[in-house]
């Protein structure tokens, strides 16, 4: 099978018109290899396989939520791709699991996260690069910044990637976080995935200005809005980013435009405020699908090749899915653990009152 650059590695693909600030440093990064692509593309299938396994597992009761991604496949795994993970450090949200798939972090103890006993059997996000989920709508953007600026107070090359959606745009704390990261040149990349919902609200009825690249300006930013559907134009913007932040340029902020297909959450019934018929029509393409279609028409992948990568992605599946259920329970007393690095009187209180009441349960 070829494994030379592929014409759907173009640099310039992608690049949606639109209001952008400032311009990058540097030149666009190669082009992908056909391995490269084909790499790509079975990513792409597993996380699709466990993220609409763990609707289903939730469903089951085998974790208590969970928040899908079907639709961004594209632009979590071709970001995720971008990272350097022997130097940059990734702060996700609550809906990054593509990302962590691509940044090679275990699925077990990545999926175990949802299941709220203690830690949950939780990754360890400094090897594995990937902070803990965050659950708080904008909070991971400040932690992003706090570590970039760490990084140019100790004179190292690490850069931070901070992910949010379109309706966390508007939150005071990524507002602070965009312009501490301006004026301090804090080698930093925001990366948006506006999904086109912020919950149950258009983005056209969240984003003022209709587009939240368009903010970047406010900062003296760079921006980039991008096909967020477009898995390789999204590995050559986060790695044009990176390089531009690593460089000591500064900041980057990144739309990637995209489609939430299904709900917010397994908790959300989105046919409140969407019809199937809207999905179906403003969704466009699936980004799975679209492609799979191109790595044929350019001759980089074959049937058996897709064959392959499906029947992988479900070997994966049904591992991460044993693992989750052979987590026994936590002991309760490590809910006292780790609190403070020097623990205090009351939480000493707090841990024997615990204990008694548990040994008498």
């Amino acid at each position: 099978m070829d494994t030379s650059p592929s014409p759907a590695a173009s640099n310039d693909a992608g690049l949606l018109p639109g209001p952008l600030s400032g311009q990058l440093s540097g030149q666009p990064a190669e082009p992908l290899t056909g391995d490269q692509l084909r790499e790509l593309y079975s990513l792409m299938v597993a996380v699709r396989h466990l993220d609409t396994s763990a609707i289903g597992w939730q469903r089951q009761g085998l974790i208590p939520g969970y928040a899908p991604e079907l639709g961004q496949e594209a632009a979590q795994v071709g970001s995720g791709y971008a990272v350097d993970t022997t130097r940059d450090f990734v702060f996700p949200t609550y809906r990054e699991m593509g990302v962590a798939r691509a940044m090679g972090v275990d699925m077990v103890a990545y999926m175990s996260t949802h299941k709220a006993t203690w830690h949950g059997g939780l990754y360890n996000p400094l090897e594995s690069r990937l902070a803990p989920i965050q659950a708080v709508v904008g909070g991971s953007v400040l932690h992003a910044v706090g570590w970039a600026h760490g990084q140019t107070l100790d004179q190292t090359d690490g850069v931070a990637m901070a992910y949010f959606g379109d309706g966390a745009s508007s939150q005071g704390d990524v507002h602070e976080a965009m312009n501490f990261a301006a004026v301090m040149k804090a080698p930093v990349v925001f990366f948006v995935q506006n999904n086109g919902w912020a919950i149950s609200v258009p983005a056209e009825r969240q984003v003022a200005g209709g587009s939240v690249a368009a903010r970047a300006a406010g900062y003296g930013l760079p921006a980039l809005r991008i096909d967020g559907n477009d898995v390789v134009a999204v590995v050559d913007a986060t790695r044009r980013a990176l390089a531009h932040a690593r460089a000591g340029h500064g900041p980057v902020l990144i739309e990637a435009m995209t489609y939430r297909r299904g709900p917010h959450s397994t908790s959300d019934d989105p046919g409140r405020y969407r019809s199937l018929n809207e999905e179906r029509d403003d969704a466009g393409e699936d980004p799975l699908e679209r492609f799979r279609k191109r790595l044929l028409a350019d001759g980089v992948a074959d049937e058996a090749f897709f064959a392959e990568a499906l029947a992988a992605a479900k070997a994966e599946e049904e591992h991460v899915r044993a693992g989750i259920q052979s987590l026994g329970s936590r002991p309760g007393v490590e809910m006292f653990d780790l609190v403070f690095q020097e623990t205090t009187p009351a939480l000493q209180a707090q841990a024997a009152n615990w204990r008694e009441e548990s040994e008498h349960v």
